[in-house]
């Protein structure tokens, strides 16, 4: 899966912002020295972030942004999809569905991709602000397998593109 550098921008920003809820507005510049997010960069993705209603901001000497909502009723997947547009890995679900109709050698491929797809999709629609604030690894424990002893296991790395939007 990838994810944009502005998506993981965004994301670490609103993890800041759900860590403050309820404790009032908190600056630009402040969220960016938490977090070491370039200042400038951050007030383009929170002015998206506000038009579309995921954080608001206020006026004034004791100004800055916030959520607008509960950060356990803001997914993961409404911020990845806003910032970086579709969730899927591997082209769109329906596209893979039409593949695994008609390539029928290659079937159990794109069959695959589809499952991938779709576990993925489902974590991020399952995971909210309030889950990764919560505890340091929000995701141990839950559907965690045990490597047999003799195997290794293989770590496959989130794939993080560089450049701004």
């Amino acid at each position: 899966m990838k994810i944009s550098q502005k998506g993981l921008y965004a994301l670490q920003a609103m993890m800041m912002l759900a860590r403050h809820y309820n404790q009032g507005a908190i600056k630009i510049r402040e969220v960016a020295y938490e977090e070491n997010l370039p200042e400038k960069f951050l007030e383009l993705i929170l002015l998206e972030l506000k038009n579309a209603r995921m954080v608001e901001s206020v006026r004034g000497a004791k100004g800055g942004y916030q959520l607008r909502r509960d950060p356990a009723n803001i997914r993961l997947s409404e911020i990845m999809r806003l910032i970086d547009g579709p969730l899927a890995p591997f082209g769109d679900a329906e596209q893979l569905r039409t593949l695994i109709d008609r390539d029928l050698p290659h079937r159990a491929l794109y069959q695959l991709f589809l499952d991938v797809r779709d576990a993925a999709a489902n974590i991020l629609e399952h995971t909210t602000l309030a889950d990764l604030i919560a505890e340091p690894n929000p995701r141990a424990g839950k559907g965690k397998r045990t490597a047999k002893k003799k195997e290794k296991s293989t770590v496959v790395p989130m794939v993080v593109v560089g450049g701004q939007k």
